[in-house]
């Protein structure tokens, strides 16, 4: 691929007819160096609670008589305290190898109405001071990457989602087209511009979106959308591409969560698992994922044996580059005492300065970048360490 692409996807229209409307777009920008980072947006608020549930915290059965787990019920032990969902038993290897970790009691600054509009906003935008201005701090943060224009970003969703939307320069892909022509209008059209390089490369490139298109909303078992995604994903960082971006939905869990959650944490470990699978070994130990997610959820279950939107919840880090087997963060407990507003867990992380401690380490963005525009108004701790070295 190169940089130009609106304009080929302009001269593939043209030329060969494709009127599919972009549903998965794939957004580009330039960063530097070898070093990769996915992040992953959960979206509809992912129960850190259940995720990694504190079985060592006497309260959590009392809180959670249905939805707390034990060992018995396929609760995996990660340190003694706290325990990995069974629905993500996948990613243990991943844990065991150092390669999977997680931040506790985490949240962005949004404290009021626990709206998954305002608060996916505030998590993607990167705090109140620029809310309003519509642009993303993975965005925000290009800027502050040396030598910015060596290296290129994607963003892998069903719309232009706002993490990466910005002042930055983007180019968009998308991995669903429809080419309705016949094989013989095809070979014409392959014929017609073989000998102009840029219809030629543009015409190849659609022919090969519309097919990989359809594997993945043909519906086939074998290969899911998310696997698809990030199967995707994993070629781009695997060539020039350094930072890419897709969200997973389903978390809302208000209602049977020991049911609902099991669906969406499969796919986050199919996400991760993918990317893995597809990146080179050498690639892949270069490679940070941070999972995040809007807000947590409540520490007691409601009653429709779900959980209600809440406040502190678990931010996910996986691949080589992570400083894995460990759960980061300070635990607040589940005591009544601790317990924000009587209902929430009590953030003692603030998600930004994670997203902050990674960039900052993984792509050298100044601590006075992002005080400045990535984070607005945030002192870095720059002794945080999510990452290995």
């Amino acid at each position: 691929m190169t940089t130009d692409f609106s304009r080929r996807n302009f001269l593939t229209a043209a030329c060969c007819l494709a009127a599919a409307p972009i549903v998965t777009p794939v957004t580009f920008a330039a960063v530097p160096g070898d070093n990769r980072l996915v992040t992953i947006v959960l979206r509809g608020a992912m129960d850190g609670l259940a995720l990694v549930q504190p079985y060592g915290d006497p309260v959590l059965r009392l809180l959670r008589p249905k939805l707390s787990l034990s060992a018995e019920q396929g609760l995996h032990d990660l340190d003694g305290y706290f325990g990995l969902h069974p629905a993500a038993e996948a990613l243990l290897p991943l844990w065991r190898a150092g390669e999977l970790g997680f931040v506790n009691a985490i949240s962005t600054p949004y404290r009021s109405g626990r709206s998954h509009f305002d608060g996916q906003d505030m998590l993607e935008s990167g705090g109140a001071a620029v809310q309003d201005e519509r642009t993303g701090w993975l965005n925000r943060a290009i800027a502050g990457i040396p030598r910015g224009s060596a290296r290129k970003a994607i963003d892998v969703n069903t719309t232009s989602e706002l993490i990466l939307a910005g002042p930055n320069p983007v180019d968009v892909w998308s991995t669903r087209a429809n080419l309705e022509l016949a094989e013989d209008e095809r070979s014409f059209f392959t014929r017609l511009y073989r000998s102009d390089p840029v219809f030629a490369a543009a015409m190849a490139e659609a022919v090969e979106t519309d097919m990989f298109s359809d594997g993945i909303h043909a519906g086939e078992k074998r290969n899911s959308g998310v696997e698809s995604v990030a199967r995707l994903a994993a070629g781009m960082l695997s060539g020039e591409h350094r930072i890419a971006s897709f969200s997973i939905s389903g978390w809302d869990t208000h209602v049977g969560q020991d049911r609902t959650f099991k669906k969406p944490v499969g796919e986050l470990c199919t996400a991760i698992l993918t990317l893995k699978a597809n990146l080179r070994p050498e690639v892949w130990r270069k490679t940070a994922v941070l999972a995040i997610t809007e807000f947590g959820r409540t520490a007691r279950e409601n009653g429709s044996a779900g959980t209600d939107h809440g406040t502190g919840g678990v931010a996910i880090i996986a691949g080589g580059a992570v400083a894995g087997g460990r759960i980061h963060g300070t635990w607040p407990t589940l005591s009544e005492a601790s317990l924000l507003d009587g209902r929430d867990l009590q953030p003692t992380t603030d998600l930004r300065q994670l997203a902050a401690a990674i960039l900052y380490q993984q792509f050298g963005v100044s601590a006075k970048a992002i005080g400045s525009s990535v984070f607005p108004g945030l002192t870095l701790d720059t002794r945080a360490s999510y990452l290995r070295g």
